[in-house]
């Protein structure tokens, strides 16, 4: 069977790397901490994941509840000029903890090497913004993940997610004949939308990335019961907001391509 798809956009934080997301998230807690000594819960600073860092400080300051408790604290609501400051006490701290939380996922590298292996192009998206990716993409390189292309929160003009524009610019890169051409996987709502804003087939990956919020170990250590649980709530969440596939972690991308390539005959299109 000659294959018709041709590229995979993987997220990175949570699909690639850093089961659990804890990197971006722990960060957000600490900004908001060091910045202007606001207290931010873990949970609260997962709520809009897949932003890009500026829009994810921006989303939470208008969250009905942490905006009520800002407001309440300052007396007035969340300011350009506060985001501003948050941001530039979270770039660097990112920059300087990126790699406690850079291991790539089980099952990652051998889903990436038969990608390889069958000719598909890999493309990447982050919310995280080309100063921090600058160091974890080395990381992730000295583990042999290397995408051929891999476009970030702050890299386009346009902006990012949930626009199409991250993902676009991996088709315009990677040379793609057809945007339906491409499946993006994500951990992240945002992602997906990314994914279908862009006319592409769309994974959501309900158990390694935000959401789910487990670290390795707490999954590892989750019995079936539980696993099944979360699978079910992050992956309505996921149907909800249109993803065409639901899957644990990218360790289950495989079948779903050819489940994918299977509908493109039949001439379906995302």
């Amino acid at each position: 069977m000659q294959r018709t798809l041709e590229a995979v956009i993987f997220d990175w934080a949570g699909t690639i790397v850093d089961f659990g997301s804890f990197a971006p998230t722990q960060i957000f807690v600490d900004a908001f901490k060091t910045a202007y000594g606001f207290d931010l819960s873990l949970a609260e600073a997962r709520g809009p994941m897949g932003l890009g860092k500026w829009q994810h400080i921006e989303a939470l300051g208008r969250d009905p509840v942490v905006g009520a408790r800002w407001t309440a604290r300052f007396g007035r609501p969340m300011t350009d000029d506060d985001i501003r400051h948050i941001y530039e006490t979270f770039i660097p701290l990112q920059v300087e903890r990126v790699g406690l939380h850079s291991d790539l996922i089980p099952g990652a590298m051998a889903t990436v090497n038969e990608l390889r292996r069958q000719g598909y192009k890999l493309g990447s998206t982050t919310g995280y913004p080309r100063q921090v990716m600058a160091r974890l993409m080395t990381l992730a390189a000295d583990q042999g993940y290397a995408p051929d292309c891999t476009v970030c929160a702050d890299d386009l003009e346009a902006g990012a997610r949930p626009g199409p524009w991250m993902a676009l610019d991996c088709v315009r890169q990677l040379k793609v004949g057809a945007v339906s051409h491409c499946v993006k996987v994500d951990d992240t709502v945002p992602g997906i939308e990314e994914g279908l804003n862009a006319g592409m087939w769309t994974v959501g990956l309900a158990l390694s990335g935000s959401p789910a919020g487990w670290s390795l170990t707490e999954y590892r250590a989750a019995t079936d019961a539980q696993r099944a649980a979360v699978r079910e709530s992050v992956g309505t969440v996921f149907r909800s907001a249109g993803a065409h596939f639901v899957i644990d972690t990218v360790a289950d991308l495989a079948p779903v391509l050819e489940q994918i390539e299977q509908r493109l005959m039949q001439g379906l299109r995302p």
